[in-house]
């Protein structure tokens, strides 16, 4: 067995590395005397990768998708340029282009910032740039999500998936407010602006006016400053200068269609991701101490949806497959169904509570009914 796959479901170390290598993970540690789980469900996992030799790096659907992915978003661009379509036809490319641009994030620029698509670590860096290309910082997203969720999943003050903003109340140990009472009904129209957030402020105030501490701790290399604004500056050039100086669309027209491509983007990705942590059966620790094994905090805080549905699986990059996603993060998301039997069949056998909803509407359910309770609740 190699030493890749005896990591693969080693807890990330917090480490200096914004992207931690799996040459650095070790294995959870595992107290004398505990419940020999994690052990077998370790041996499990690594087993499937070992003794048929498959890697666990991106198959051939893998680097299918990524192609029809770039293509379509490419291909969306060229027509707007080559056919220059009127109005309706314009917001129709336009709004393709952003479905394109969901799928990249969801299931290429996610599995790049893993470091699960190739072992070669300048594929990896090149495909992360599709965050870039798609508005968002590629390089603050890697600390927030490795730093600020990974490591710390549903931790009060610690996981930036928590962090409400005084908008949302998304734990037990937040202080709760009189608008709270109504995030369960005003969540889906926030939501929906996520990714505009990511474009215009959040990367901006992480890297300039920064809340976390470890954010505060890090001195940011002059290269991804530069990164930054090219990036951004590249991002809204071809979003929304273009359109206005070389096909003669009107200002208001390309910022509606901009401001529709947001819709879509923000309420997708949120939802995904929201769903897998912030639903009415998740735990929520109050320290990093309170479980003997990480593997243990993992299935605590996290849940499956759908997994039985190929469809969903292969439109969100595997994330419904959230569980195995957190004890497999160097693992490409092509090889999620499979490993979620082991994980669940494993976790049956040793009486471990195993969340899941069968479908994303339900988990959907299930997170804006936690929205209501901790919206009413002390």
């Amino acid at each position: 067995m190699t030493f890749e796959t005896e990591a693969m479901i080693a807890q990330e170390p917090e480490t200096a590395d914004l992207v931690p290598s799996e040459a650095s993970a070790s294995p959870m540690f595992e107290p004398v005397g505990a419940s020999s789980f994690p052990k077998v469900l370790r041996r499990r996992l690594d087993s499937f990768f070992a003794d048929p030799k498959i890697s666990p790096k991106a198959d051939r659907t893998m680097w299918v998708k990524i192609a029809v992915g770039l293509a379509v978003l490419g291909g969306s661009w060229i027509a707007l340029y080559a056919f220059r379509p009127g109005s309706w036809k314009f917001i129709a490319l336009y709004l393709l282009g952003g479905l394109a641009q969901t799928f990249l994030l969801l299931n290429i620029a996610h599995d790049s910032n893993h470091n699960a698509i190739s072992s070669r670590p300048l594929v990896n860096k090149t495909l992360n740039y599709v965050f870039d290309l798609c508005g968002i910082n590629s390089y603050m997203w890697r600390i927030l999500h490795h730093r600020g969720h990974h490591s710390c999943i549903n931790l009060h003050g610690e996981d930036d998936a928590l962090s409400g903003r005084g908008i949302f109340r998304f734990t037990p140990y937040e202080s709760r407010t009189p608008w709270h009472r109504f995030q369960h009904i005003y969540a889906l129209l926030v939501y929906a602006l996520f990714s505009l957030d990511y474009v215009f402020f959040r990367d901006f105030q992480c890297f300039f006016f920064p809340t976390h501490e470890y954010l505060k701790r890090t001195k940011h290399p002059l290269r991804e400053y530069a990164v930054l604004f090219a990036g951004k500056g590249f991002y809204l050039t071809y979003m929304l200068v273009l359109p206005m100086l070389v096909l003669g669309k009107s200002p208001l027209l390309v910022a509606w269609a901009f401001f529709l491509v947001h819709l879509v983007i923000g309420l997708s990705v949120t939802l995904v991701f929201q769903t897998t942590h912030t639903i009415d059966s998740t735990y929520f620790p109050s320290d990093r101490g309170e479980f003997d094994n990480g593997v243990y905090h993992i299935f605590a805080t996290t849940a499956d949806y759908a997994t039985e549905n190929p469809l969903v699986g292969w439109l969100v990059g595997g994330l419904n497959h959230h569980i195995v996603h957190h004890l497999c993060p160097f693992v490409c998301h092509t090889h999620y169904a499979p490993l979620t039997r082991i994980v669940r069949e494993t976790a049956e056998e040793f009486g471990v509570p195993y969340r899941q909803h069968p479908t994303m509407t339900r988990a959907i359910w299930h997170h804006l009914i936690l929205l209501k309770q901790l919206g009413n609740e002390n």
